[in-house]
């Protein structure tokens, strides 16, 4: 089930909390990818607090939001480029988006694999796609205070799984949100040293939010037609027998 959209921005814009956690993961996505000018960068579930950067270089930015979830004007004070859509049915071309962000999309979708359908669809030949979940092993997944206690969490392993049945291929992982998800001031103010220890001590196993980078798979055709047939002729009657000269026989005259 998916969470509203108002909860959503509540917790990334307007609590401290949510600002620790959006800055922690957007430090992560920046670190994977750099150089964006010409592209298209397209964010689906609730990716907008992560698209900011994006905006000066990319050629465009679209962050499209699922229909139960709800949609809201963003960036504040620019031109908006949020879109409502169906979550089975994206309203991009296929092969349109040069790099997509997931976040809020996959967990809380009651048909993640169409989702991922989607996902492979809209990326071109090339194309990068980053997918942002909640950490079964981490601590954001064990309470309700948090958008990352909702849904459905996964394991690095059943993340990549699930990448690998729809097309994609795994490339690198991260994860984020190391510290405990607690408002208290303490852990706030020290957030930034426990993202910068905890990728050290197989963050997979301590983060609150696991990060798979993943790549379009695009086979190359194999080539047939006419080329392939002359080259493995068939011989279905099996080859033909030498033909044998007959020799010239002279004519007698009688006597």
């Amino acid at each position: 089930m998916h969470l509203d959209v108002l909860d959503l921005r509540n917790f990334y814009y307007r609590t401290q909390l949510g600002r620790v956690a959006q800055r922690a993961i957007r430090d992560r996505v920046m670190g994977l990818w750099s150089g964006f000018n010409g592209q298209t960068v397209v964010g689906y579930g609730f990716a907008v607090p992560l698209l900011r950067p994006f905006l000066p270089e990319a050629r465009r930015v679209i962050g499209l939001m699922p229909g139960p979830q709800g949609v809201m004007p963003w960036p504040a004070g620019a031109e908006n480029v949020s879109v409502l859509c169906e979550e089975t049915d994206w309203p991009l071309p296929t092969g349109l988006v040069d790099r997509l962000i997931v976040m809020h999309g996959l967990e809380t979708s009651e048909h993640p694999g169409r989702v991922l359908e989607e996902s492979h669809r809209v990326l071109g030949p090339g194309g990068k796609a980053l997918f942002i979940v909640p950490n079964r092993s981490g601590l954001w997944a064990r309470g309700d205070g948090t958008p990352f206690g909702f849904g459905r969490p996964y394991s690095l392993r059943q993340l990549e799984d699930q990448l690998k049945l729809h097309g994609f291929t795994p490339e690198r992982h991260q994860a984020a949100l190391f510290s405990p998800p607690s408002p208290r001031r303490f852990w706030l103010r020290t957030s930034g040293f426990w993202e910068k220890a905890g990728g050290r001590f197989m963050p997979w196993l301590v983060g609150g939010v696991l990060i798979v980078e993943a790549s379009k798979q695009v086979y190359a055709p194999t080539r047939g037609g006419l080329g392939a047939v002359v080259r493995r002729p068939l011989k279905a009657l099996g080859a033909a027998p030498e033909p044998v000269p007959t020799p010239l026989q002279t004519p007698t005259l009688e006597r």
